[in-house]
């Protein structure tokens, strides 16, 4: 559709319309960001920022541009450093979950089964959109590589109906439970977090393995993501929260801020 160069043109000139003049979630992002790093000045919070808001912009381009981009230039764009280690256990006759976070090109994750070896399953956990037009844009894009995008609601059955095949279902599992389902806590970001415990019940009930997806931003539009193995008897979902602040701790203006993540959260003492 258009080379990186145009993308990017135009996430130059989106940022500072999302920051400075629609100020889209401006007071969200703040309050985030201020619980999440309290040992951090105001003039650190406000450049984490605005860091946050360019790559906001370049997240909405790339995500548009997944609709068109080639598999050579996706495969260059998005690497996963390891592929080996998961493509050794699925060629064993393993499944695995595997878990990531609104972190980095979540998005371009979809490119995943171009690394995979050939009769592997590969689904992504996704929730369905109130816009159906947009709703049929995002499913036909992120099932271009190879994927099948499995609805929130119908998880459980259709991995049910895959344990006959070797799979991939990737989970992106930091969403806020509503509230009649924050039942379980872990610590996050300086907060008692309430959490979703689905992804990991589904894994352990169908016997896969558990690996946690970690996404780095190398440059713009180039991202190298690292697959790691999780112990399935000590709590997946504490080691995914552990992994994933790790990650964001590391490169915080990367993670999407925009969404209210800790409104039912308590602070830590």
């Amino acid at each position: 559709m258009f080379a990186g160069w145009i993308a990017y043109g135009f996430s130059n000139l989106l940022w500072p319309v999302l920051y400075w003049v629609a100020r889209y979630r401006r007071g969200m992002v703040r309050r985030n960001l201020t619980g999440s790093f309290p040992e951090k000045t105001p003039a650190e919070i406000r450049k984490i920022e605005r860091r946050s808001y360019r790559f906001l912009s370049d997240i909405i381009i790339e995500t548009l541009w997944l609709a068109t981009i080639s598999r050579r230039s996706i495969m260059r764009r998005m690497r996963f450093s390891n592929p080996e280690e998961v493509a050794k256990v699925l060629l064993e006759g393993r499944s695995i979950s595997l878990f990531l976070g609104h972190l980095g090109c979540w998005e371009w994750v979809s490119s995943l089964p171009l690394w995979l070896p050939e009769g592997v399953v590969s689904g992504q956990v996704y929730h369905k959109l109130n816009n159906k037009t947009m709703d049929k844009f995002l499913l036909h894009s992120r099932e271009r590589m190879g994927a099948e995008c499995i609805e929130m609601r119908g998880v459980a059955r259709r991995v049910g109906q895959l344990t006959e095949k070797v799979s991939i279902i990737g989970y992106i599992a930091d969403h806020s439970p509503r509230r009649h389902q924050a039942r379980y806590f872990v610590p996050f970001l300086g907060r008692e977090t309430p959490v979703l415990t689905g992804p990991e019940k589904i894994t352990l009930k169908y016997g896969f393995e558990a690996w946690y997806l970690d996404i780095r931003r190398i440059k713009r539009g180039i991202y190298d993501a690292e697959f790691i193995r999780m112990n399935t008897e000590k709590g997946v979902t504490d080691q995914y929260f552990r992994l994933l602040e790790a990650s964001i701790l590391r490169q915080p203006e990367i993670y999407l801020w925009t969404h209210n993540r800790f409104k039912y959260a308590r602070r830590r003492n």
